[in-house]
């Protein structure tokens, strides 16, 4: 196995967060050498770092004379720069893989050291497709919060009205950012909050990530679209819903519907270690190519957003979109321990589109959904 040195802080740097499941806001330095773990931290993360890593080796920085450093006329972060360094040297690291996101200024500094460098970002992702303990259970909070927000979302729309075409609750207008807050106030509450823009869309509003706003149509498809993340492990949901209310769906809808059913069920019963993202989609591929419509696989047709012009999905963890990908560029076979957000759907330009989306775990035997909600139309 290859050295490895990771840097950054774990509140954004993943491959960190996945060696050091903690939030240290402040950069450090991640080192393995010959299977051991050192770690190099302010030393206000101590304590900390012996409760989340007690495996790893913590380097001192008084040691590596950071005192004597901030003496000596170098300004904070030219002073943190050769600690970094010295810390690299003591622990012997002359040859490493490091991650994409590794900072160039860092990567000059251990060159002109003698460390030689490689960017295999690959590499480095492999390490956090099987998923820790940990990070399951945060997935699975997550899960838990997203299926309480698209109850409250289908809440609201089960006792909205139809006026003149669109969605009235209590009197009033119902918006996409009425059901949006409900969602987020719902998700907060289980600590693991949305981002802003989640998506209440229909075909009023847009289409691929256009998060929706203004009125809801009645009798017409409204997607909720929702990625929590539990803040205790900083770790995602991704969930998808299709709703119709206020009115008999279309009858394309209901094609819709059955169809990306079909689509999920193929792929879902297809799931299992050794099989490619870009098998899974061609299975869904084949399911929507079959009744007319054009995909990802054939390219678009005169109306680019028509059809399945959207990747199956993707890898879910530490970011709401990681590896592996289960599109046309899936090609990294699947492994026990990822788990993936598998959401086909159909858009068509007049009535709008129905998707859904679970979230996947493969296990050595195929695949265990996560998801725990109905996909009826009626909310």
């Amino acid at each position: 196995m290859p050295d490895l040195l990771l840097y950054g802080d774990s509140e954004r740097n993943y491959a960190l967060r996945h060696e050091v499941p903690i939030t240290i806001i402040d950069p450090f330095l991640y080192a393995e050498r010959d299977g051991r773990s050192f770690i190099l931290a302010s030393s206000l993360e101590t304590d900390r770092l012996r409760a989340a890593r007690p495996d790893a080796e913590l380097l001192d920085s008084l040691e590596l004379g950071f005192l004597e450093l901030l003496e000596s006329g170098l300004d904070r972060e030219q002073v943190w720069l050769e600690v970094v360094s010295r810390g690299v040297a003591k622990v012997g690291v002359r040859e490493a893989i490091v991650d994409f996101e590794f900072p160039l200024g860092l990567a000059e500094r251990l060159r002109a050291d003698g460390v030689t460098l490689t960017v295999d970002d690959p590499a480095v992702g492999r390490r956090r497709r099987v998923k820790s303990e940990y990070e399951m259970a945060g997935i699975l909070r997550a899960q838990r919060a997203a299926e309480a927000g698209i109850a409250a979302a289908a809440e609201l729309l089960r006792r909205a009205e139809p006026v003149d075409g669109t969605l009235h609750l209590d009197g009033q207008p119902l918006t996409a950012e009425a059901v949006r807050s409900a969602i987020r106030l719902t998700c907060a509450e289980r600590d693991a909050p949305t981002p802003p823009d989640i998506i209440v869309a229909s075909v009023w509003q847009g289409f691929g990530h256009e998060s929706g706003s203004g009125l809801l149509p009645a009798g017409l498809p409204i997607q909720v679209d929702l990625w929590p993340c539990d803040e205790a492990s900083h770790c995602w949901a991704d969930m998808t819903r299709t709703f119709v209310t206020g009115g008999e769906p279309p009858e394309e809808v209901l094609r819709q519907e059955r169809l990306v059913r079909e689509a999920l069920d193929a792929a879902r019963s297809a799931a299992r270690p050794g099989i490619t993202g870009r098998e899974l989609h061609a299975l869904a591929c084949d399911v929507f190519e079959r009744e007319g419509y054009r995909t990802q696989r054939t390219g678009p047709g005169e109306h680019r957003e028509e059809g399945f012009q959207f990747s199956l999905g993707h890898g879910v963890g530490l970011a709401v979109h990681e590896d592996p990908s289960l599109g046309q560029a899936g090609r990294a076979p699947l492994v026990a321990g990822d788990v993936l957000a598998v959401e086909p759907g159909l858009v068509d330009r007049n009535v709008g589109g129905v998707r859904f989306e679970d979230l996947l775990l493969i296990t050595e035997q195929g695949a265990e959904t996560l998801t725990d909600y109905p996909y009826d139309l009626r909310p």
